[in-house]
C-alpha cells in the first residue's frame, strides 16, 4: 500500500470510527456470540495475494463487530471506564506513524522529553508535592507505564532493591536468599489482585490486612502487622495504599498509613488507578491527604481522563532505586547524552516503549483542564442520580458508600436473589454490569463509563434494573 491508497483507506476508517462512536448507544452492549464464533467467518489461511482495503472495511461489521463488547456505550456499566477521545485516537495515529521505540533519549529525543514535561503538567494538575516533579530540580520525576499493575510491580522492585542494600550494609553476613526470605510487604484485603501478583512476580511475601468497616486500610492495622513481623525477625519493606478500590471505590487512610510507613522505613506506593483522575478537581483532593509521605504514586489517565489505553502515569520521589534495580547497560544502548535526560528503559519492565506522551499532550491541549474537570464532575453527578433512583425503590439498598462514578447496590435479601438479578440484567443484553462481594455480601456495581452518557441514560439503566428485579421477584414468589 502506497500513500495515495493509504489516504483513501484512512479517510474511510476515520469516517467509520466517528460513525461508530457517535451511534454506539444504538448497538446492543453485549454480544450474543459463542466461543469460536469467528473462525468460520474467515479463511483457514492468510491470502496469497493481497485483499483490497475495501474488502477489509466490509468485513469489520461482518466479522469483528458481532463479537465486540461496546465499552464506550452509555449502557456499559461494568468494571471501571476505559478512556477514549478523538484527540487521543489521532495522537495514536501519529505515534503509529513515527513508530519509534523510545527506550533511550537518543532513540527519539522528543519521545522522552515530551513525556518528562507531560508528567510534570499532569502532576501539577493533581497538585502533587514538588518532590515528585522533574521540574522541581530534585531527584523526582514521572514515567508512563502500561498499566497500574506494572507500576505496582516497578515500585515493589524499587522498594526491594532499596531495602536489600540497607540490610546488606547492616548484616554483611546474610546472603541475598536469606534477606529475601525475610522481606514482607502489606496491602488491604480490598487491594486489586495485581498487588498480590506483584508479590509473586517480585518473589516476596505480601500480607493482606483487614480493612475497617468502611473498607479502608487504617494506620493502626498496618503498625500492628509491622510490629508482629519485626518481632518474628522479618523485614517490612513495602505497603500499597489504594485510593479507589476496585470492589467499592473505598479510600485507604493514606494520612495514617504514610506516617506509620515512614516511621518504620517502609516504602509507600499509592495505587489510585481509577480515582486518581478525580484529583484534578480540587474538591476531591482531600481523599489523597498524606500523599507527601509516599515514595511513589500512580493513576491511569487511560481509565477516566479521556486518554486511550495504554497510559498509566507513575511518579517517584527517587527513581534511583528503580533505575538501579533494572539497570542492564549493554554497549549498543549507550549514548553520549547518558545522565543528561532519563533513559526510560530503566524505569519500566519492558525495554521498548511507544510514543505515549503524544496522547497526553493532545488531550490536555484540546480539552483543557476545565473540560476534563467537567467530565469527571458530570460522571460523579450521574452516579448520585443513580443512587437516588435506587434509594427511592424500597426493594433495593446501597451496599457501600457511593464514591466517584461508582454505585454498589443490591436487592434486599439473599445473595442468591442478587445473583439471579444480575444474570437477568446481563441476559437481557441492554445494559452490562458486573458483581462484587465484600464480607460475603454479594452486590452489583454500576460504573459510569462512557463519555457519551447523559442524564436520561441513568433513567434507562435504572429502568432495566427495576424491570429485571420485578421479573426475578415474581418468579421467586
Amino acid at each position: 500500500m502506497e500513500a495515495p491508497e493509504f489516504k483513501d483507506f484512512a479517510k474511510e476508517m476515520v469516517d467509520y470510527i466517528a460513525e461508530y462512536l457517535e451511534n454506539i448507544r444504538d448497538r446492543r452492549v453485549l454480544p450474543t456470540v459463542q466461543p469460536g464464533y469467528l473462525r468460520p467467518l474467515i479463511p483457514d489461511h492468510a491470502p496469497e495475494k493481497p485483499d483490497s482495503w475495501q474488502d477489509v472495511m466490509a468485513d469489520i461489521e461482518r466479522v469483528i463487530m458481532p463479537g465486540v463488547t461496546h465499552w464506550h456505550s452509555p449502557k456499559f456499566h461494568a468494571y471501571f471506564p476505559t478512556a477514549n477521545s478523538y484527540p487521543a485516537i489521532v495522537a495514536d495515529m501519529l505515534s503509529g506513524a513515527i513508530a519509534c521505540i523510545g527506550f533511550t533519549w537518543i532513540a527519539s529525543p522528543a519521545c522522552t522529553e515530551l513525556e518528562v514535561v507531560m508528567l510534570d503538567w499532569l502532576g501539577k494538575m493533581l497538585d502533587l508535592p514538588k518532590e515528585f516533579l522533574a521540574c522541581s530540580g530534585g531527584k523526582g520525576g514521572g514515567v508512563i507505564q502500561g498499566t497500574a499493575s506494572e507500576a505496582t510491580l516497578v515500585a515493589l522492585l524499587g522498594a526491594k532493591a532499596k531495602m536489600m542494600q540497607k540490610v546488606k550494609a547492616e548484616h554483611p553476613e546474610w546472603d541475598e536468599h536469606t534477606i529475601i526470605s525475610k522481606l514482607v510487604g502489606y496491602c488491604s484485603n480490598q487491594a486489586h489482585s495485581s498487588v498480590e501478583r506483584a508479590g509473586l512476580l517480585g518473589g516476596v511475601r505480601l500480607r493482606s490486612l483487614q480493612a475497617d468497616s468502611k473498607q479502608k486500610l487504617r494506620g493502626e492495622t498496618l503498625e500492628a502487622a509491622i510490629k508482629e513481623d519485626l518481632a518474628a525477625g522479618n523485614i517490612p519493606f513495602y505497603v500499597v495504599a489504594t485510593l479507589g478500590t476496585t470492589n467499592s471505590c473505598a479510600f485507604d487512610r493514606l494520612d495514617e498509613i504514610g506516617p506509620i510507613a515512614n516511621k518504620y522505613n517502609v516504602w509507600t506506593h499509592v495505587d489510585a488507578a481509577y480515582a486518581g483522575s478525580a484529583f484534578i478537581c480540587p474538591e476531591y483532593r482531600y481523599l489523597m491527604k498524606g500523599i507527601e509521605t509516599a515514595e511513589s504514586f500512580n493513576f491511569n489517565p487511560h481509565k477516566w481522563m479521556l486518554v486511550n489505553f495504554d497510559c498509566s502515569a507513575m511518579w517517584l520521589k527517587d527513581p534511583t532505586w528503580v533505575v538501579n534495580a533494572f539497570n542492564v547497560d549493554p554497549l549498543y544502548l549507550k549514548h553520549d547524552m547518558q545522565g543528561s535526560a532519563p533513559d526510560y528503559r530503566h524505569w519500566q519492565i519492558p525495554l521498548g516503549r511507544r510514543f505515549r506522551a503524544l496522547k497526553l499532550w493532545f488531550v490536555l491541549r484540546l480539552y483543557g483542564i476545565e473540560n476534563l474537570q467537567a467530565h469527571i464532575r458530570r460522571h460523579c453527578g450521574f452516579a448520585k442520580k443513580f443512587e437516588e433512583l435506587c434509594v427511592a425503590d424500597e426493594r433495593f439498598e446501597i451496599a457501600t458508600e457511593v464514591q466517584m462514578g461508582l454505585v454498589c447496590f443490591r436487592l434486599r435479601g439473599s445473595n442468591e436473589k442478587n445473583e439471579a438479578l444480575l444474570k437477568r440484567i446481563n441476559g437481557r443484553g441492554n445494559i452490562h454490569l458486573v458483581p462484587s462481594k465484600i464480607n460475603d455480601v454479594y452486590f452489583l456495581r454500576m460504573a459510569v463509563c462512557s463519555r457519551f452518557t447523559k442524564s436520561e441514560d441513568m433513567d434507562y439503566s435504572w429502568n432495566e434494573v427495576a424491570l429485571a428485579a420485578t421479573e426475578v421477584l415474581a418468579e421467586q414468589n
